[in-house]
């Protein structure tokens, strides 16, 4: 058994400083232990009392008669290194230490978790600062938390992982209450040495559990992260994240657009997305989704039936269906008919949905007519049946009518519990359908089903190639001219330009570029040009000479610095504009492309993918992410307007993503702002450009 493995199924427990009142904190774990049925060894260790709980209490650790594989550590956070020093010296597999006082409360309290490591070795510990572990399948509590005051928990397929030790008491009870089953909850906290990965790792192989559910603060290891769960994904577990922290700004202050439009849960967001991993967007949806995905059934469309006693709350689950992207379609023909011979009169609305059945409460052999009709209907991929207050009275005779059905079809079946019943949704969920109390859990859950099914984005990288030599440029922001002689070594296309200093240069660049041009100010110190009056369009080199002149009094008065240099670019017109940059964060490095220009920060229409451990994205990659956008039809021909070169646009990406895995560290910040898509077969053209490197 490997060492995870002895800390989740233990046959043997020495709980460190245990307490002889099972009021306290320290008396709970061994009065959990026995309450729940623990079958393995227990070893008290206090030197001041004689027997806990029946059990013979040893003085210390070293008169323990076996080495047990687990040291459950009740001890402060100024003595608990010593606990766990000589567990470690006597073999012990792992140590789970509940202490408070380490990483969490700042300098001090990180030299004492260091020193905790020390004393630790090569044994495993789970904390600093957990609330423990609880095995349901095995009946193993390891743990203080005050939920598992409860007389029974049902086990059941889903784990989870938190990195709160209170989130896991949170969902345990709620999950007991509901009738939701439970595999293994572990409570990772400071995360020491045992973390996230280390335990989404475990569950991929362990038996039980089916659904792997995370509470997340922070991933601290991406790449260990990454490989769990793509483990976990090929063993077919899908897993549902809740990640805090979605309203922090976030973004960085950044000279760059794409600073301001990633943002640190932006990130999370993109991992997540390539991983497979479904997002919870609230609390609730981390036991609603996966109770859904637990009942083992796959959702192939977005097509669902409503099947309810009343009208109101059909109505409610309809439109929030719809929100959700769900439609709700009436009956085909044949289903209609099928539906209208069960129930005749005025009342009945059968040739609709949501379709009303109105004795359908108080019959179920009606309700199951209803049911077997409408999951063999090839209108539907899915169905809700609406539990009214007919339900509160005889929860069991619609709980049975619906499970009766299941085995005809494997599409999904939920129920949505219009009164306040806690008792039908604990019965119908542990009658195998999964129930909700509100008309949104059942379009979260629906949509986490159609996710699950969603393959995960296998990245393959595209080679970094040669080596792009760099060393003449500055460190740094580089100017606009600079940052684009950068895109171009790596091939990506720029508009044709020339750098100029007076008005006269300015009115020949013009000439010999013909047509209108557009004129900046180059300077290292100033980003963002149209801010400060140092952008304008449109000029001919009859005009040219004179904005020059206005441009440098205009930014010298906004700025206080007088440009003395100026860049003439050929105009570009007949174009989508893009915005791509890059985004550094501790998940890793991003590609970041959205519709560009000056309302780039305005619209918001961007999508991200993270870059792979090596070389840059590949084409495929780079295709997707265009498609990603909501503005995605402007580059597809929308309303007759030509299509765009969108392979060129993606060939750009790549060309991107490929300087920014080759620079590494030495770039801070780089961004194309706007990338001119033009129409197809035309090409791309970066028409501004923003680069920091570091020294």
């Amino acid at each position: 058994m490997s060492a995870i493995e002895r800390l989740i199924r233990p046959r043997s427990i020495a709980v460190i400083g245990a307490s002889a009142d099972p009021g306290k904190t320290s008396g709970r774990p061994i009065s959990y232990l026995q309450k729940h049925g623990f079958a393995g060894k227990i070893y008290p260790v206090n030197p001041k009392v004689a027997e806990i709980g029946g059990l013979k209490c040893y003085a210390d650790i070293a008169s323990l008669p076996d080495v047990p594989d687990v040291g459950l550590v009740l001890l402060g956070a100024e003595r608990a290194h010593v606990a766990v020093r000589e567990l470690a010296e006597r073999g012990t597999a792992a140590a789970i230490v509940l202490a408070s006082g380490f990483t969490e409360i700042g300098a001090e309290g990180a030299a004492r978790q260091q020193q905790l490591m020390q004393a630790a070795g090569s044994m495993r510990l789970l904390g600093p600062n957990t609330i423990g572990l609880v095995n349901l399948t095995d009946n193993i509590v390891l743990s203080a938390s005050g939920a598992l005051a409860m007389d029974r928990f049902p086990a059941g397929p889903i784990g989870l992982v938190s990195q709160s030790g209170g989130i896991l008491g949170a969902v345990l009870s709620r999950a007991a209450a509901r009738g939701v089953g439970l595999s293994k909850l572990v409570s990772t906290s400071n995360e020491a040495d045992l973390e996230l990965a280390d335990v989404i790792d475990y569950l991929a192989d362990d038996s039980a559990t089916e659904v792997i559910a995370l509470y997340i603060e922070v991933i601290r290891n991406p790449l260990r992260f990454r490989e769990a769960v793509h483990k976990a994904r090929r063993a077919g577990k899908p897993i549902v994240a809740f990640k805090i922290g979605r309203s922090e700004a976030g973004a960085k202050a950044a000279v760059s657009h794409t600073g301001a439009l990633a943002g640190s849960d932006r990130m999370y967001d993109a991992l997540f997305s390539q991983l497979g991993v479904i997002r919870a967007k609230t609390f609730e949806d981390l036991l609603d989704i996966p109770a859904a995905l637990a009942a083992g059934r796959k959702l192939s469309g977005r097509r669902v039936a409503i099947l309810t006693s009343t009208g109101g709350a059909g109505t409610i689950v309809s439109d929030s269906l719809g929100v959700a992207g769900f439609a709700t379609p009436a009956p085909d023909a044949e289903t209609a008919a099928q539906l209208r011979a069960l129930q005749s009169g005025s009342q009945a609305m059968l040739d609709r949905n949501p379709i009303d059945v109105t004795l359908a409460g108080l019959q179920p052999d009606l309700l199951r007519a209803a049911i077997r009709i409408l999951l063999a209907s090839p209108s539907y991929d899915a169905l809700v049946v609406i539990a009214g207050s007919s339900a509160v009275g005889s929860p069991a005779l619609m709980a049975d009518a619906i499970h009766d059905c299941l085995p005809l079809s494997d599409k999904p079946v939920m129920a949505y519990v219009s009164p306040y019943a806690p008792d039908v949704v604990s019965v119908l969920t542990r009658r195998g359908v999964p129930a909700y109390t509100s008309a949104e859990s059942c379009a979260a859950a629906l949509d986490g089903l159609l996710r699950a099914g969603m393959p995960e984005q296998v990245q393959s990288s595209a080679a970094i190639g040669t080596t792009v030599d760099i060393g003449d440029l500055p460190s740094g922001s580089l100017d606009e001219a600079q940052a684009k002689t950068l895109f171009a070594r790596f091939g990506i296309p720029i508009a044709a330009e020339k750098a100029v200093a007076t008005a006269e240069e300015a009115e020949q660049a013009a000439r010999d570029f013909g047509g209108r041009v557009v004129l900046k100010i180059l300077s290292r110190e100033i980003a963002h040009k149209s801010d400060v009056g140092g952008v304008a369009v449109g000029l001919t080199a009859e005009t040219i000479g004179a904005r020059v002149t206005a441009m440098t009094e205009e930014v010298a008065r906004r700025t206080g610095k007088r440009p003395d240099q100026f860049l003439v670019q050929e105009m570009v017109s007949g174009g989508v504009e893009i915005i791509l940059g890059m985004h550094r964060d501790p998940l890793g490095t991003a590609i970041l492309l959205g519709m560009g220009g000056v309302t780039a920060e305005l619209f918001k229409d961007t999508t991200m993918r993270l870059l792979p451990p090596e070389g840059g994205l590949s084409l495929a990659d780079a295709r997707a992410m265009a498609r990603d956008l909501v503005t995605w039809p402007l580059l597809d021909g929308f309303r007759g307007r030509p299509k765009c070169d969108v392979g060129a646009l993606a060939a750009a990406i790549v060309d991107f993503s490929r300087m920014v895995a080759q620079l590494g560290d030495r770039l801070a910040e780089a961004e194309i702002n706007p990338v001119f898509v033009l129409p197809a077969g035309e090409g791309v053209k970066a028409a501004d450009g923003l680069v920091v490197l570091n020294v």
